[in-house]
């Protein structure tokens, strides 16, 4: 069977509106998960995550009171891995008993972390929004992106994903579904033999985008809150791409349509999975993973001939 990763965006388990309690996530991920566990009769499968609302919150917990010691983000993401890890399995074993695959299919959450550059750019530059959006200012260090005002923080790019022999090999045995690079994965550097965590958060996009060309992944979808990519988003010039190439996915990335707090980091994982041999990619909605690898929805990035 081929080999798929799917990268859920924030909203798997989020939704505008909500509040962001457990049994509201617990009932936004059936969505995606009902279709993943139905696609896993056909492929092997890889599951990735967003942790942007879940480690934001876990900042402004730790941040409302004194008494407890602060813990450094890259912690805070290793958490958010072991939370929506539970919370991913839980939901898929429920799925798999419904269509009676319990006992063929098993799964498991990989804590994983993720080499990067200590003199990656963006230790100086943070970019990443993470955790909730505000109508206006609340803190310093907010930048107001297409959601709200929000808290960034550094996000360098992912090397190297350190447990991809093991997530290649539970790929070759075939009975396994994978949940890795949870929240793009925990950031290390390497010093003398030694890996140290750094504070920031590797989108996990780019994340997926680099264990899918370290595993060799046959697709890569990308699961986000609309169902194709845009031109002019949001504007009476809206319109909706079905395909897209790779060299004009680089035009566009240069003329700014697609930003860097949204849209254009999906399209720069796009673009170096099917640079790196990948067969197939696309973006899509939530909740239309399984109409798009059937063709009915989504917008299918190429290879130019």
């Amino acid at each position: 069977m081929k080999t798929i990763i799917v990268a859920l965006g924030g909203n798997a388990l989020i939704k505008p509106g909500d509040e962001g309690t457990i049994e509201e996530m617990m009932e936004n991920l059936k969505a995606p998960i009902k279709q993943i566990a139905e696609l896993s009769k056909n492929y092997n499968l890889v599951i990735s995550h967003g942790n942007g609302p879940q480690v934001g919150l876990l900042l402004l917990q730790q941040e409302a009171t004194e008494f407890v010691r602060k813990r450094p983000l890259q912690i805070l993401v290793a958490e958010t891995q072991g939370q929506i890890g539970f919370m991913i399995e839980s939901t898929l074993d429920e799925e798999l008993m419904k269509i009676g695959l319990d006992e063929e299919k098993l799964f498991l959450t990989i804590l994983t972390y993720v080499k990067v550059d200590a003199n990656d750019p963006a230790f100086k530059n943070p970019t990443k929004p993470i955790g909730p959006a505000y109508p206006v200012r609340t803190q310093p260090g907010q930048v107001k992106t297409a959601k709200g005002w929000r808290r960034v923080v550094p996000s360098p790019k992912p090397i190297k994903i350190y447990q991809w022999r093991e997530i290649k090999k539970l790929m070759e045995l075939g009975s396994w579904i994978v949940i890795a690079c949870g929240g793009g994965g925990i950031p290390v550097i390497k010093e003398e033999k030694k890996l140290y965590g750094v504070e920031a958060v590797i989108d996990k996009d780019l994340a997926s985008s680099k264990l899918a060309e370290q595993i060799g992944a046959d697709i890569l979808l990308i699961a986000t809150d609309v169902e194709k990519v845009a031109l002019n988003y949001g504007t009476p010039e809206q319109e909706d791409l079905e395909k897209l190439s790779v060299s004009e996915a680089k035009q566009y990335l240069e003329e700014g349509q697609f930003p860097v707090g949204s849209m254009g980091p999906k399209i720069q994982a796009i673009i170096n999975f099917l640079e790196a041999g990948g067969e197939k990619a696309i973006i899509t909605s939530i909740e239309k993973i399984k109409e798009s690898l059937e063709g009915k929805a989504g917008t299918y990035i190429y290879m130019d001939n």
